[in-house]
């Protein structure tokens, strides 16, 4: 599990292991509308290690996170902070709503951290890292996470549905009154 937008428009996709090794992947699906892909590596007669999910609804803000990552190429990086709110509403790309329920951290999340874990003290994946608050464009202590919960839904659904995600939606939506009624 990764984000839709790391894997992007990728023709060709390489997944690179801790020890330097390197196997062929391809995507199983992607839903960039809570930015969540699913790959899958080629070579499925090997066991690889897996992390373990935590339940993201039992998160408390002023909780520990360790964010886990790749930031600006360099590998294996972990660092250590705060989840400071839950429920936050972040833009993804133009016109997209995204996820309405992001967990926010000050674990430094970085350029480079899209897709890797956001980890409880005991380990337990509680998010994705996928997204930033940032006018430079590196970390200012302002970084989000889809939760764990939403993003394992969205890949079981991705794996059982072959690549899709069916939504209901109701057809109506909701805007702000442009001014105060009296």
């Amino acid at each position: 599990m990764t984000n839709a937008h790391v894997v992007g428009k990728a023709e060709k996709i390489t997944v690179t292991m801790q020890d330097g090794t390197t196997y062929p992947a391809n995507v199983v699906g992607k839903y960039e509308k809570v930015d969540i892909a699913v790959i899958k590596i080629a070579d499925s007669k090997k066991t690889f290690p897996h992390v373990v999910f935590g339940n993201s609804d039992n998160i408390k803000v002023g909780q520990w996170a360790i964010a886990i990552g790749n930031p600006f190429a360099l590998d294996h990086t972990v660092t250590t902070g705060v989840i400071s709110a839950k429920g936050r509403s972040v833009e993804i790309g133009e016109g997209n709503s995204g996820v309405q329920n992001y967990i926010q951290t000050d674990a430094s999340i970085n350029p480079g951290n899209s897709g890797g874990p956001l980890c409880n003290i005991e380990g337990e994946v509680i998010g994705v890292n996928s997204a930033i608050y940032s006018q430079s464009g590196g970390s200012v202590g302002i970084g989000f996470a889809v939760p764990s919960n939403i993003a394992r839904k969205t890949a079981e659904d991705l794996v059982n549905n072959n690549g899709k995600i069916t939504r209901a939606g109701l057809g109506a939506g909701v805007q702000r009154w442009p001014r105060a009624l009296d």
